[in-house]
């Protein structure tokens, strides 16, 4: 089934309203026609609108046909805090740990970090970033759109996520002979819980960075002993994650 995002307000007791590019992908590309149903979420609330096609024209005009609330969200909400890789290793991370079922991404702008924007760059890059994680929310057939925030420095992310139940770094001078150590603290996540953690840039967090996320309450982790690329790292802790809270979830 077709998946559409459409701003809250056109979301109106039984009838709901597509605007935008979309109305040109229903109409010109997917070729549907009136009765056909499709599934519509507004990227906020986590529901599924299931709707039928009334009227096809510069808008696309649905009827409610039920609510479907079963989504498919984690059931904590995620935060990446990613230090800026190089080239385009950041769409990437955006792209998959949206289908993996994160949050909000908080790109950082660490020491070590060799991509720096400036107020023109960083404004097209949002742009960009976001209509990645639209893309892939559509795709995974998610029902919110993760928010990519504005670029923060160390010091900001700190500060912004101080007050998450939980947050992690993962860090190549922690202790990689204990995992039993990340694999407790992981199984102790619960739903509920706001979650964030911390992947450094190509060349890893400076001592100093550690320090100031500890400072905030982050618990350094180990990632075992090889050392993974940026874009490697973060998903491999939002899927070991993923598995934690879904396996409660079912429970």
């Amino acid at each position: 089934m077709y998946h559409f995002f459409v701003e809250p307000e056109n979301i109106q007791g039984n009838k709901i309203v597509i605007t935008g590019d979309d109305v040109n992908h229903i109409k010109n590309v997917l070729r549907m026609k009136p009765g056909e149903e499709i599934a519509v979420s507004n990227g906020l609330d986590g529901k599924e609108y299931r709707c039928g096609i009334d009227k096809l024209g510069d808008e696309i005009v649905c009827s409610l046909r039920f609510v479907k609330e079963d989504a498919v969200e984690l059931p904590s909400k995620i935060t990446i805090f990613q230090g800026l890789p190089k080239a385009d290793k950041m769409e990437f991370v955006i792209q998959k740990a949206v289908e993996l079922g994160v949050y909000e991404i908080v790109p950082v702008s660490a020491s070590r970090c060799v991509v720096k924007l400036d107020e023109k760059k960083e404004k097209a890059k949002l742009s960009r970033w976001q209509g990645i994680s639209e893309a892939a929310a559509k795709q995974s057939k998610r029902a919110v759109i993760p928010k990519v925030c504005p670029v923060m420095t160390m010091k900001q992310a700190c500060e912004y996520g101080k007050d998450f139940d939980v947050i992690l770094i993962p860090y190549e001078l922690a202790d990689h002979n204990n995992m039993e150590k990340t694999r407790n603290l992981l199984e102790s996540l619960r739903p509920g819980q706001r979650i964030g953690f911390f992947i450094g840039p190509e060349g890893g967090f400076e001592e100093s960075e550690v320090l100031l996320a500890k400072d905030a309450g982050a618990i350094p982790i180990t990632l075992g002993k090889r050392i993974l690329r940026t874009e490697t790292a973060g998903l491999t802790v939002l899927s070991w994650i993923m598995y934690q809270l879904e396996g409660k979830d079912i429970k």
